[in-house]
Parts: structure tokens; sequence; C-alpha cells
């Protein structure tokens, strides 16, 4: 019992005139319960239990583990997809069952529950479904509103990146956002000692729970003897539609800080063989992941780089016969395989160039025919070649700049 309530306690006993002179026992006053609100609800008139879902749990399981009545469970079963949708459950996620109380047991847990009047349904921080089963089953779908404050950071780096920003307890989500905005002007695999970046971004709230950084604004990152700025623009709802490819992350001057890879890495007659987890191996005959794309084409067709990037293999590789890997950034990485040969000054630790010629398709390693086995890697792990979105290189338009200069210069004063 805290302060207050002792004091209040103090003043009931004082109302009921009872004084140490009093001969006959009195019974004191209960005290007041606090009244809560929460869902919507007054929660403090029913009994809570909080539960857990089961694995392979349905709704109507969690009724049933709840004491639902027949009637219930029925009004479940009538349940509308539009109302809510019984796959979106997920196991591990918290759901409250709320049962009434009786007046006399306001302040007392000992009575069992009857059957239940609400389940809640809680599969993330913002969002809540509350099943009202007291008579019709009524079904409230709440979302909380996402609350968003402006931050900034900057870090000096002395060993790695990311240490820089743990060692100031920053979020280090932002070292992740950085590597891929900078992704294509900045070498993270390089940094140097005494390099430095300066932040300003989102953090998301949710009431006063924090779920994380939500888009960096912008950046001043100190790299090889100078600064290299980023401004997130995305142009207004009014001119979004003429100009849908205005949208990411732009130096002061308005240039992209991204660069457009090439469609495919050579001029080829057909696709053989897609993305795969489960493809059947010409071969062996056996399904194994095939986790990039096969371009039928004659024996020596020029094999081109599909962007700016570093050599970091190049040799025979089992199966995958003579295979060049190229690091682009700290987010991409392509590999190009079954060659029949190299081409010229092509080595470990070369920088080559978008569309330079890195070799010739073959049929070397495990092969029917000579192809190109192409392969695609996004912060490590494979991604189809065919689905991924080679990010705008367009400066933004004349007709914007304006707009994108008054951004940028907002943007500055936080940085």
């Amino acid at each position: 019992m805290n302060v207050k309530k002792i004091v209040l306690y103090i003043l009931l006993i004082a109302l009921c005139g009872c004084t140490t002179h009093d001969k006959q026992e009195q019974t004191a006053a209960p005290l007041p319960q606090e009244t809560v609100f929460a869902y919507g609800l007054r929660v403090d008139t029913f009994q809570i239990d909080t539960l857990t879902v089961q694995k392979g749990e349905t709704l109507g399981g969690m009724l049933n583990r709840a004491g639902a009545s027949a009637g219930q469970m029925k009004q479940i079963s009538l349940l509308r997809k539009e109302q809510f949708d019984t796959r979106n459950i997920q196991v591990g996620k918290t759901y409250l069952v709320l049962y009434p109380r009786s007046q006399s047991s306001v302040q007392s847990d000992t009575i069992p529950p009857t059957v239940p009047s609400y389940l809640i349904y809680l599969p993330s921080v913002r969002e809540t479904f509350i099943f009202d089963l007291r008579d019709s089953l009524a079904v409230t779908h709440d979302i909380k509103p996402l609350r968003l404050e402006t931050h900034t950071a900057q870090a000096v780096i002395e060993s790695s990146l990311w240490n820089a920003f743990t060692s100031q307890n920053l979020p280090v989500d932002i070292v992740l956002k950085l590597s891929d905005i900078y992704a294509w002007t900045i070498d993270f695999f390089g940094l140097q000692k005494g390099d430095s970046v300066r932040v300003f971004y989102e953090m998301m709230y949710v009431d006063t729970t924090a779920l994380g950084v939500g888009q960096i604004l912008a950046a001043n990152f100190f790299h090889g003897g100078q600064w290299q700025e980023a401004f997130l623009y995305q142009p207004a709802d009014s001119v979004r539609g003429v100009y849908p490819n205005v949208n990411g992350y732009y130096d002061g001057e308005g240039k992209s800080l991204r660069k457009a890879f090439l469609k495919a890495p050579l001029n080829y007659r057909r696709i053989s063989s897609h993305f795969s987890y489960a493809r059947k191996h010409p071969i062996f005959k056996t399904v194994r992941p095939h986790t990039g794309v096969d371009y039928a084409a004659p024996k020596g067709t020029p094999v081109v780089s599909i962007g700016d990037g570093t050599v970091i293999f190049k040799a025979y590789k089992g199966g995958g016969g003579n295979t060049v890997k190229i690091r682009h950034n700290a987010t991409y990485t392509t590999a190009y395989l079954h060659l029949n040969g190299y081409a010229k000054d092509i080595q470990v630790g070369k920088h080559v160039k978008q569309g330079q010629v890195i070799g010739y398709v073959g049929s070397t390693g495990n092969s029917t025919g000579p192809h190109l086995d192409f392969r695609v890697w996004k912060s490590g792990t494979p991604i189809d070649p065919l689905k991924m979105q080679s990010p705008p290189a367009d400066p933004v338009p004349e007709k914007l700049k304006n707009d994108f200069m008054q951004t940028v210069n907002e943007y500055r004063k936080n940085l």
C-alpha cells in the first residue's frame, strides 16, 4: 500500500467516527477502487488472464482454453474474413481474456471466472483486435498512431562504424541504413580510423515505447579526406505522380547517390534456368537449390560486370567451373560461373567498371552446354537477379530543384 492510499485510508476511518475511545469493534471502509481504462474498456471491473498463442492454436482454440460458452464458440465460427482473418494468428503472440467480476468481488480475484466477456488479441505493439463476446459478436480493430521524433547523432570511427555507434549507445540500425545509403559511393570495407559521420534521423514511437529507427533524413560522411552528403528527398504528393522515380538519397547538388546496374551481364539467346530453391539438377537429377539465373549463349560470348566493383574471387570452383566474383559495395555482390576463360588483367583485387568484360561464356564445371550462371547476393543473401530492382540514377529534375534545395537547407541546419 503506497503513501497516498494510506492517507486515504486514515481519512476514511476519521469519516466513520472511529476513535480510540470506541469500545465497539468497527469495520474499516474498503478503499475505493482506482478506475483504470485500457482498450476502450474499464479494465478494473474485469478479472484478466494473460495468455500466449500456442502452436497450431486457432481463435476457437484460444476461446476454448479461456472457457467460452457453446454460444460464444458458435459466434466465432460465423466470423467473416473482413472482420478478422484467422490465418493471421501467430504463435507466441499475447492475448487477454477478460472475465466479469461481481460487485462484491471487485477487489478480489478469489472467485472463479465465468465465461469471458472479451478477448483482446495483440499481434503487435500498435495493433489490437477486441472481440466483444457478451451478446452478438462485435470485433474492433485498433491501430495506435505512430509518433516520429527527429534526433541527431555523430560518431568518429576508431575501429569500425558499428563499434563507433555501440560505444555511445546509439541505435545500430542506423549503421545498416547508412551502409545502404552510401553503398554506391563509400566502400565500407575500407573505412579508416578518424573517419566520421553525422546523422539526422527519425525514431518511431507508440505511446512511450520506442519501435526503432525510421528514416535517415540526412547524413554527412567524412571518408577519404572529404565529406559526402546524403539527403532524403521525396516530392510532395501533388507532383509524385509526375515524377514517380524521384524518391531516394541525393547529394547537395541533386545527384543520385545510387548507380543503376545493367539488366544482364551479356547478350544471351534465352534463359535456360531460373532462380529456385527446388530445381531438378540437369546432370545429377536431384532436387537442389539453384540461386542464380542461367543465360544460354554461344561459347565465347563476352560477359561483363553489371556494375563498378572489385574482383574478390577468380578461380576454378568445383561445379561452378571458372568463376569470377565481384563485390560492388557493402550491399551487393555478383558471381559469374562456368566461364570458358577470363578477360585480360582480371585478377583478385582488380577494380572493374560497369560494362567491362571480365570473361567469356563456357561450359566448365558441371554443365550440359555453354551458358552463364549469374548470381547476386544482397547483404549476404542470394536474391533473384531477374527481380533485383536497380536503383534510379537520375538526378533531381530541374523543375523540382528549388523544392529540393529548400529541403537540403533545412536538413543542413541539423547537421
